[in-house]
């Protein structure tokens, strides 16, 4: 049986089998949602209206040096800000002033952004000159070391496209 499921040719049958999963000999679907650390370039195309989808415009970017990283989370506090658990992540280098970033949706839900802008490209957080900005622009202190909750970070997608306005900070 699999291997008529392999032979068979058509993009519909193709798309299909990127959400099974061999498991004991048999064939197990997996829901898209499962499959995290996907990155994506940056198609704005992907932002319209009747598409679920996240327009996310990043204000108050300081310099045009290092990169800018764009990450989704599903809006669970068990995979908020935690390593390994985003769904999508967009790199770019950074722009002074404003740039905008098209995050597509795997489904209608819950998802929470977090958006860093590692200024000397290091790939590391120095806390003291990268930016950070998160979906409902929550304050960031020492106190919550730049962690807010995810209810203060969550937001529904439905059917359409969502566009969030965040605004950079940097300690």
């Amino acid at each position: 049986m699999f291997a008529q499921f392999r032979r068979a040719a058509s993009g519909k049958v193709l798309a299909a089998a990127a959400s099974v999963a061999v498991v004991a000999g048999g064939l197990v679907a997996v829901p898209a949602m499962a499959q995290y650390q996907q990155e994506i370039r940056n198609d704005m195309s992907r932002c319209r209206a009747g598409t679920p989808s996240i327009r996310v415009n990043v204000s108050g970017i300081e310099r045009a040096s290092g990169t800018v990283r764009v990450q989704l989370y599903r809006g669970i506090e068990s995979e908020w800000l935690q390593r390994g658990k985003w769904l999508y992540r967009i790199e770019a280098p950074a722009r002074a002033g404003a740039m905008s970033f098209c995050l597509p949706v795997p489904e209608a839900g819950s998802y929470a952004v977090a958006v860093r802008h590692d200024i000397n490209g290091n790939g590391s957080t120095d806390i003291r000159t990268d930016g950070g900005a998160m979906s409902n622009n929550p304050s960031i202190n020492i106190f919550n070391l730049g962690r807010p909750s995810v209810n203060r970070t969550r937001f529904t997608v439905g059917g359409d496209m969502v566009t969030l306005n965040l605004n950079m900070r940097y300690m």
